[in-house]
């Protein structure tokens, strides 16, 4: 991937998870300085973590334009607010399945980037698309929406599985990237639209005899 591409990706995924975590703060109605809190560690976070576990430097004191994407996105988020109080939580929702599918591509593509396997390569990917989105949830007194019965980890490990299959079959960058986008937010969509639902782990009711 080249420098644009990356961090144009990054860019896009920061702004969506800042807008993700207004949109809940507003919902929640936590005051105006806490709904700068929120987007900020939800846009952030996961990036953050990543960074700290590949002993590189933590992106947005690198560059500071993630801070103003940031920031930026908070703010025209609290004046789109402003003028249509009554915004429905479905968007915080579309908006982090978007967020989340790009900062997974992004994790992959910096781990790699960086050596490491295609294993921790996944690992680093469900970790920014996942971690900013899970310290939202918490400090929003939400139960967190990796930890619900819904599509949310499994599509965004979908998303990277896909980028790996398309990586080693030696696919142009564009392509892996966009295979990842798609997988990750169709399914994440389809869990918000019909109710999709791994039930990996559900235990199963025995059955009584009559």
């Amino acid at each position: 991937m080249t420098a644009e591409y990356f961090n144009f990706l990054s860019l896009i995924g920061v702004a969506f998870f800042a807008i993700s975590g207004a949109l809940l703060g507003h919902d929640k109605d936590i005051g105006g300085f806490g709904v700068v809190v929120v987007g900020s560690v939800t846009a952030l976070g996961g990036g953050t973590l990543r960074d700290i576990l590949l002993n590189q430097p933590v992106f947005w004191i690198a560059n500071p334009d993630f801070l103003y994407v940031t920031y930026g996105a908070i703010f025209v988020t609290v004046m789109f607010i402003r003028h249509l109080p009554d915004v429905s939580n479905y968007y915080m929702l579309l908006v982090d399945a978007i967020g989340m599918a790009i900062f997974n591509v992004v994790g992959i593509e910096k781990a790699l980037i960086e050596g490491t396997t295609m294993m921790v390569a996944l690992t680093m990917g469900m970790t920014t698309g996942i971690f900013g989105g899970l310290i939202r949830d918490v400090i929003c007194r939400e139960v967190p929406l990796v930890m619900r019965e819904e599509l949310y980890s499994t599509a965004c490990f979908a998303g990277g599985l896909t980028y790996a299959a398309l990586f080693l079959l030696e696919a142009p960058y564009l392509w892996c990237i966009l295979g990842s986008l798609l997988v990750s937010v169709f399914l994440r969509l389809g869990a918000l639209h019909f109710g999709w639902q791994p039930n990996l782990f559900r235990k199963r009711t025995p059955k009584i005899n009559d």
